[in-house]
């Protein structure tokens, strides 16, 4: 792995669902789990790649790790930012941090849909929820292990770009 920094923050914005809480309206904690996928997807949209483009390329990334802190319960009708960023990336090996926020009326106003980007050490707007991280590690269609570098070089550049742009 790479020297260890932060890249910059990627929003992603959703409305907690009805199905995604209990009978006390209060999200599910596996739930979080699907929400950081959301947040990693946007995120590689926001940079002009989409997953279904990786997976064309014959490129998967599974997840081989997780970690998961609650702080707070998101509640049903709660809107929600999902933050998103790089925090170590290698031809072989990428990892995400995630930090889940629920967005007051004005806030949610105020940031909007669309492409945001936070810098790395700039404080996040909303009321802090959940933060976590996930691992993981590229490979072809057969599981093997591929290094994204000679794979999709394209794909990495945009990686390694977004990667670095947390690094004074």
């Amino acid at each position: 792995m790479q020297e260890q920094h932060h890249g910059n923050w990627y929003a992603a914005r959703l409305r907690v669902r009805y199905q995604e809480s209990d009978q006390m309206g209060v999200v599910y904690h596996a739930n979080y789990l699907n929400w950081f996928e959301i947040g990693r997807t946007e995120m590689i949209r926001q940079m002009g790649y989409t997953y279904r483009k990786m997976e064309e390329q014959g490129l998967l990334l599974p997840v081989t790790g997780l970690d998961v802190k609650y702080h707070k319960p998101a509640k049903y009708d709660d809107e929600i930012m999902i933050f998103t960023r790089i925090v170590a990336f290698s031809g072989l090996r990428l990892n995400y941090e995630y930090d889940v926020r629920r967005m007051t009326e004005d806030l949610a106003v105020q940031f909007g849909v669309g492409e945001q980007v936070w810098a790395s050490d700039e404080s996040l707007p909303g009321e802090r929820l959940v933060t976590g991280s996930t691992q993981h590690v590229w490979v072809n269609g057969d599981w093997k292990p591929v290094r994204l570098d000679k794979a999709a070089p394209e794909l990495y550049s945009a990686l390694e770009k977004v990667w670095l742009s947390g690094k004074e």
